[in-house]
């Protein structure tokens, strides 16, 4: 067996235990790793991934299999939204911050006639360097992603602080995500999904009501500190 395939389904494993029951979706997030690493994880079963860089992105979407059903986890600038949401096998788009990146995705996934999963994300942690809409703004995006024709509102989506990540027992991140859905779901009448939790979190998230956890290094190992110059391994 080899080493991904054994990490995966540890992780797997951990997922299953926490879920008491409950469906949870396990994203591999696989930024920086090659292709050849995620087919193995693929080959494994999995088919949800989770990528942050257009380029990448893009190149691993075209050379994969099209059953994959990837996620764009990454901060998304304006000017790149169209191409991310013009891939046909794009699950969801998790990172939706302001009303601009909502019209453009909304006007792409529009062009081929496919809806497309999106989710909120919200800065919990008040980091004024993270992305994410304020949780006071959140019931205004979600208003006008529910009004748009080609878009989903799936969920909310938050990136935590590494503090609070690394807390055994308690995240305030998670917590305030949790009520912030009840709060939404009551004023948009329809149910949300939470995306939260990463390799050194999820087992907490999931306690907390996470319904997708997005797990890299634990999966994949630890990743380059920088890109790749090619998403396709040398050896």
């Amino acid at each position: 067996m080899s080493v991904i395939r054994s990490c995966l389904e540890s992780v797997r494993s951990q997922v299953q235990q926490c879920a008491n029951g409950r469906n949870i979706n396990l994203v591999a997030v696989s930024k920086f790793h090659p292709v050849e690493q995620l087919m193995e994880a693929y080959e494994a079963g999995q088919r949800h991934f989770g990528e942050n860089y257009m380029q990448e992105f893009l190149v691993k979407a075209e050379l994969m299999p099209k059953d994959i059903q990837w996620h764009f986890i990454g901060n998304m600038q304006s000017q790149k939204c169209k191409k991310i949401a013009s891939v046909k096998n794009l699950y969801a788009i998790e990172t939706i911050d302001n009303e601009k990146k909502a019209r453009l995705v909304n006007q792409a996934r529009e062009a081929i006639q496919t809806p497309l999963r999106v989710y909120v994300q919200i800065n919990t942690s008040g980091e004024p360097n993270k992305a994410g809409v304020m949780p006071s703004e959140a019931l205004d995006l979600c208003k006008v992603v529910q009004s748009l024709e080609y878009l989903r509102l799936q969920g909310l989506m938050t990136i935590g602080s590494i503090s609070h990540s690394q807390l055994q027992d308690q995240n305030p991140d998670f917590q305030l995500l949790s009520d912030l859905r009840l709060k939404l779901q009551a004023e948009l009448n329809s149910p949300l999904e939470l995306s939260m939790g990463m390799s050194s979190d999820f087992p907490l998230a999931i306690k907390y009501g996470s319904d997708s956890v997005r797990v890299g290094s634990s999966i994949f190992g630890s990743r380059p500190e920088e890109k790749p110059k090619s998403v396709v391994s040398s050896n």
